[in-house]
């Protein structure tokens, strides 16, 4: 592929990166040949080139190999960022993050807005030129809801009628609220009104799977290929595991006209330094958010620069306890490890990346309180107290009596960083000695989710625009809560918010849910996110929304 949109990198980035960062630029060092002096006495007469149209080919990092590219079964950041240039929902979210009709040509809903009528588009094709029909969106909810097929967010389907109750074995995938009338129409009953079923529509649990390719061909998303058939602006051609994805753009999508981008290139590369020294050397054209971060060396200078892009995220970094192994079983050991952190210290000089200290569980972008927070950080005093108490409580007669202790994230350097820091925070604050363990992330999350660990890294960002996505993550064990944490109470004030029609008293049961959260300490709120990366400038129409995802769809190099 040719540089001519590239070289603006050169100059500007290499001056930050000389100027001391701890970036190695040998693996992708590029030489030009020395030009040649001219002979005296002679001239060019050869025409000026022509401008170069650039290529629309864009180059990106995924940095980890993705858990599964299946819609239904999807979890994480880097398979999601495949899926959602590949796939397309009923409603996509636009430039502004406000859902619009995407699959569907026309929305309906009933007046009690507990039924959405959708219909499909007559020019919605697969990738392989099959027609996308009502029963691909009947059939992918009915299997996402089909406890067997072991999609970790099912519950976020609960909203349709008999969702939750047809997942629990409690009804029949017959009684659930979404029904193919025909191959045009879509029609979806939901269990109570929901003002942010639209942005759930545009979510990946929500797309729709290929009937005739998935039925013949159970393993269709394990390889690129013809079995792999996709609906949105790209389709997946390329897919060597741990290496390399590639997609080009899908000449069946029903808005192809507006897809400029002929490619997207996403390396596998799990290392941030790597990464910029790629784009500092023209072979990528972003670095950074979603999949990947900034190296925590570069910050400042690029900074300086002017050359890093920070927008808030509608997300929090967290640490999990695993509240079924001791001594994370004690409520107030819980409390204890979290108020001996120091947030701003980690924000300010660890990951200096326009992050605002959290204390608190629900972005200040869903509820403004939560800049203040809930409790106050690096309550020392207060850590040592409730450590005392709890280890009374569970009979440890000091420190040293408390089982050994592991702190366990992925490997990644900020990650590092930030553990490192925790580590000396316990020791200095509680006098607490913590091993770290790290481990690639596809193993790393299967530890988790599997139960074996004491306390991890992990976090969470907003799927849609609401609070209630933050807090159903603990409604019950299953799915995305890793802390084996439950409570009824908690549980029964999120479903009183989901029948509560007056907006502020709906927030009122959220606030008081997550008060009652926020005080069990089944999670360590570390700070609310934010989106930090560097990219090519002659890259434009790339969308980041506030809850962090990036659309490619409107991308194009002038």
């Amino acid at each position: 592929m040719g540089k001519s949109h590239h070289a603006w990198w050169n100059k500007s980035i290499k001056a930050v990166l000389i100027a001391g960062l701890s970036v190695s630029l040998t693996a992708c060092a590029q030489t030009k040949p020395a030009e040649q002096p001219q002979a005296a006495g002679t001239k060019t007469t050869e025409p000026a080139p022509a401008a170069k149209t650039p290529d629309q080919v864009l180059r990106l990092n995924n940095f980890t190999e993705p858990l599964s590219l299946h819609p239904g079964l999807i979890t994480d950041v880097w398979s999601s960022n495949v899926i959602f240039q590949t796939f397309e929902g009923l409603t996509r979210t636009d430039k502004d993050g406000v859902p619009q009709p995407a699959i569907a040509s026309e929305i309906k809903p009933s007046d009690d807005l507990l039924t959405y009528t959708f219909t499909i588009r007559d020019n919605a094709k697969w990738s392989n030129g099959d027609p996308v029909t009502a029963h691909d969106f009947e059939n992918a909810w009915k299997w996402v809801l089909d406890a067997k097929n072991g999609s970790e967010y099912a519950y976020q389907l609960y909203y349709v009628k008999n969702a939750e109750a047809a997942f629990s074995g409690k009804a029949k995938p017959e009684d659930i609220g979404v029904k193919a009338t025909d191959d045009k129409t879509l029609v979806v009953t939901l269990e109570n009104p929901t003002p942010f079923f639209l942005e759930l529509t545009a979510f990946y649990s929500y797309f729709p799977l290929n009937t005739k390719v998935v039925s013949a061909n159970p393993d269709w998303a394990k390889e690129a290929g013809p079995n792999y058939t996709s609906n949105g602006p790209f389709k997946l051609t390329q897919w060597e595991h741990k290496t390399k994805l590639v997609l080009e753009k899908n000449e069946h999508y029903w808005d192809a006209d507006n897809v400029k981008l002929s490619k997207i290139e996403m390396n596998i590369i799990n290392d941030a330094n790597t990464e910029l020294s790629m784009l500092e050397n023209g072979d990528l054209d972003w670095a950074g958010a979603p999949t990947g971060n900034v190296p925590l060396d570069a910050m400042q200078t690029l900074k300086e620069k002017g050359l890093l892009e920070i927008t808030p995220k509608a997300g929090t970094y967290w640490y999990e306890f695993n509240t079924e192994q001791k001594p994370f079983n004690n409520k107030k050991i819980r409390q204890a490890f979290s108020y001996a952190i120091n947030r701003k210290d980690i924000v300010e000089n660890v990951t200096q990346g326009g992050e605002l200290v959290a204390t608190a569980i629900v972005p200040p972008t869903m509820f403004a309180e939560n800049e203040k927070g809930l409790f106050a950080d690096n309550d020392v005093e207060k850590a040592k107290q409730l450590l005392a108490e709890g280890m009374k409580e569970e009979g440890y007669a000091s420190v040293e009596a408390l089982p050994p202790i592991t702190l366990s994230y992925n490997t990644e350097e900020a990650q590092t960083k930030i553990a490192q820091a925790v580590q000396d925070m316990w020791q200095k604050n509680l006098g607490v000695h913590v091993k770290l363990e790290n481990q690639e992330w596809n193993v790393y999350y299967e530890n988790i989710k599997n139960g074996k660990y004491q306390v991890a890294r992990m976090g969470w960002t907003g799927d849609f625009n609401d609070p209630i996505n933050f807090l159903e993550i603990f409604r019950t064990k299953e799915g995305n809560n890793h802390t084996r944490w439950e409570k009824k109470e908690f549980a029964d004030l999120l479903a009183a918010s989901a029948k509560e029609g007056d907006a502020a008293k709906r927030k009122a049961i959220l606030q008081d849910a997550e008060k009652m959260l926020v005080d069990d300490m089944p999670v360590i709120p570390f700070y609310f996110k934010s989106t930090v990366y560097a990219k090519n400038p002659n890259l434009k129409g790339v969308v980041i929304s506030g809850l962090g995802n990036v659309q490619y769809k409107w991308a194009y190099f002038e």
